[in-house]
């Protein structure tokens, strides 16, 4: 038979008790108030979100976007989550805009190398940091947001009296110009320096850690209007680059020539460094400034820094009695505890009050594209730097107000 046509079974007395005090629970369950009943949805938890900015694509400054992302780092082993105060622009970035900073991986990324700010998390096997250090960051890229998750030794505490600006400031600059001159240039006291771009980043950092040593005489370009100031800074001799020829100014002032030449610039500029070396004396290059000439890539450019680029084989050199070097700070990953030992020193020049990174600007992220275009354009005296949080609007003045007023009423009337 189907269950449909089973005869049903006769209850005990005994079932029939408990059948009844089963109803009456269901009933006075029922009679309870619709407050006590448990809620039917959940209520969503708050999603963390932080503000980043993205390298879309290679191009213009318009190619640097802000984004907001979703969900807090967490750091790995080793690391430490760093809630972001100030980050440093810096030229490598520049070039990475443009597809022409090889160690920026392809787009889209968040570009940065540099920033500092406050540890908010450590993770497993961390012992020298805690929550609430103050500390400056160093890494190949991924720094333009407002949290980070780094390695802990790739952080460094901020010392006593330093800002998160200043703090910014630091590693990419301040490392580059103390590795050219002292352990390629061996500088010493009584020698001479060419620093080209002496306004810039790298040019300021350069000047005061030559200040450090007895009698360096420092020559350095940049435009006029910025003399003044890399003078009052410690340049012995200002060169106005674009009025005069480099070349020809030193001649005049140093016959013999140079101990050491810092060259960011390329193309025929390297060839003019080593021919202005003395017997003895060192070219360092680090850069290809000359290519970047607009927002974008200019073929024409690269094709002529390619075609001026300066090369010499080992007897030339030999007879010379010159060195050439080149430097990289994005090909020293591997080498970390060398730039740590370089922070070190650098950190308690510092605390001496010999070396103070000098701030040229602060631009919000939303403010990114015009931060590019003072470095790009060459007006900048010191330090470019972004801060993460957001922009605060400004009051609006009374003439604001009233032209808003204005336009509000004219569409009023188009329409």
């Amino acid at each position: 038979m189907s269950g449909e046509e089973a005869p049903a079974q006769q209850q005990t007395p005994e079932e029939q008790k408990q059948d009844a005090q089963q109803n009456e629970e269901a009933k006075q369950e029922q009679s309870k108030p619709a407050a006590e009943a448990p809620a039917e949805k959940e209520v969503e938890e708050e999603v963390f979100t932080y503000r980043s900015l993205v390298l879309s694509g290679y191009g213009g400054y318009d190619k640097v976007k802000l984004q907001v992302k979703k969900g807090m780092p967490s750091p790995k082993t080793g690391e430490v989550v760093v809630r972001v105060k100030a980050c440093g622009l810096n030229f490598a970035d520049l070039l990475g805009r443009q597809g022409l900073y090889d160690r920026l991986p392809s787009p889209p990324v968040t570009p940065g190398m540099e920033c500092s700010g406050l540890v908010e998390a450590v993770g497993e096997d961390v012992t020298d940091r805690k929550v609430g250090d103050k500390v400056i960051v160093l890494s190949r890229s991924g720094m333009w947001q407002e949290v980070v998750a780094v390695a802990a030794s790739h952080t460094f505490l901020m010392p006593e009296g330093m800002t998160f600006e200043e703090a910014a400031a630091i590693p990419v600059n301040y490392i580059t110009a103390y590795m050219m001159l002292f352990d390629f240039g061996n500088l010493r006291p009584n020698q001479s320096v060419l620093i080209h771009m002496a306004a810039g980043g790298v040019g300021v950092a350069a000047t005061q850690l030559c200040k450090t040593v007895k009698d360096v005489t420092i020559f350095g370009t940049s435009s006029a209007s910025k003399h003044e100031a890399i003078s009052a800074m410690g340049v012995t001799h200002p060169i106005d680059y674009r009025t005069r020829d480099y070349v020809d100014e030193i001649r005049k002032i140093s016959p013999k020539g140079l101990d050491i030449v810092l060259d960011p610039l390329g193309g025929s500029d390297t060839h003019k460094a080593f021919n202005l070396l003395r017997p003895m004396g060192k070219l360092i290059t680090y850069g290809a400034a000359n290519v970047l000439t607009g927002q974008r890539k200019n073929l024409i450019a690269l094709a002529k820094t390619w075609y001026n680029q300066f090369s010499i084989n080992a007897m030339s050199l030999m007879h010379a009695n010159k060195a050439v070097c080149g430097y990289n700070l994005g090909y020293l990953d591997s080498e970390f505890e060398m730039i740590t030992d370089v922070v070190a020193k650098l950190l308690d020049l510092f605390k001496q009050g010999k070396i103070k990174p000098k701030v040229d600007s602060t631009w919000h992220f939303e403010q990114v594209g015009d931060a590019m275009r003072r470095m790009q354009e060459r007006n900048n005296i010191g330090k470019v730097i972004l801060l993460p949080e957001p922009k605060k609007e400004e009051p609006k003045t009374e003439e604001a107000k009233k032209e808003e007023v204005k336009k509000d009423e004219a569409k009023k009337e188009e329409n």
